[in-house]
């Protein structure tokens, strides 16, 4: 039988906790090694963190998945192993976020993993290693939540905080519209902002990517939040599943009517 998003997800809980644990440990220690024919700092940003946890998430995913089609963020030793044979794609960013989050410990950073079946995600893992949580979903199969060495348990978004994740560099207009609502800010990676409702404190994430339109990294953990109830949209409408269809930015919200402050922050710079 053909490995699906189950297996994806129970071949890669182990070896995401260990991805967690390395860039923890590495924390503090590791210099960036900055990538060449980069267009910005923040895509040319690299370290050894990085290179260590890909290779142990590829190497958790080559007994079922070897015949994937692969997007691995770093050019490590294993991503020549995976053939493209099989219709599928697994998408992987070590460590998202490694510019700022990761080496400026300005908020949270990520390790994440999705794998897109009929040219969508229908598997992710997201670890946040600094807050040691631990999130997985399934395509209408639900999302599941761990903190710490604790196991996955059913998780469901809600609006408990008075905060909303944003990206870096967010205009100043959005940031605004977003605080005249009566909402805090606080910055962190793609990958902590498409969780965000599932975290303690925050009421929703919005991404204004940079360079656009939003990468396949960046969608990886929308699928947890949807699957806990969250709403993901878009100025004018619901952010696309399909991969193929680009997102120019995304507003990932707890209730509707914090959707709807976050839309209307967007608003000023669509």
């Amino acid at each position: 039988m053909t490995a699906g998003p189950e297996d994806f997800v129970d071949d890669l809980w182990p070896a995401i906790r260990q991805a967690a644990s390395i860039a923890r440990s590495l924390e503090g220690r590791v210099p960036n090694r900055p990538k060449r024919g980069e267009d910005t700092d923040v895509k040319a940003a690299l370290t050894a963190a990085d290179t260590a946890c890909q290779e142990a998430l590829l190497a958790a995913l080559l007994n079922r998945f070897a015949d994937v089609r692969l997007e691995a963020e770093e050019d490590t030793e294993s991503v020549e192993r995976f053939s493209g044979k099989r219709d599928a794609l697994v998408v992987i960013d070590p460590i998202d976020g490694t510019l700022r989050s990761y080496l400026g410990a300005e908020g949270p950073y990520a390790v994440m993993a999705g794998l897109a079946l009929e040219g969508r995600f229908q598997g992710v893992t997201v670890a946040l290693p600094r807050e040691e949580i631990f999130v997985h979903a399934f395509e209408a199969g639900g999302a599941f939540i761990a903190q710490g060495d604790g196991e996955g348990a059913p998780v469901r978004a809600r609006a408990d905080g008075d905060t909303v994740m944003v990206s870096y560099d967010l205009p100043d207009a959005v940031a605004e519209r977003i605080e005249a609502r009566g909402w805090r800010t606080a910055e962190g990676c793609g990958g902590a902002i498409a969780v965000a409702p599932l975290l303690p404190g925050f009421v929703g994430g919005l991404r204004v990517p940079n360079p656009r339109p939003l990468s396949l990294r960046g969608r990886i953990g929308l699928l947890a939040s949807q699957e806990a109830g969250a709403t993901v949209a878009q100025v004018g409408g619901p952010a696309p599943t399909a991969l193929a269809e680009p997102l120019r930015h995304v507003a990932v919200a707890a209730e509707d009517e914090i959707l709807a402050d976050l839309l209307y922050a967007l608003e000023a710079d669509a």
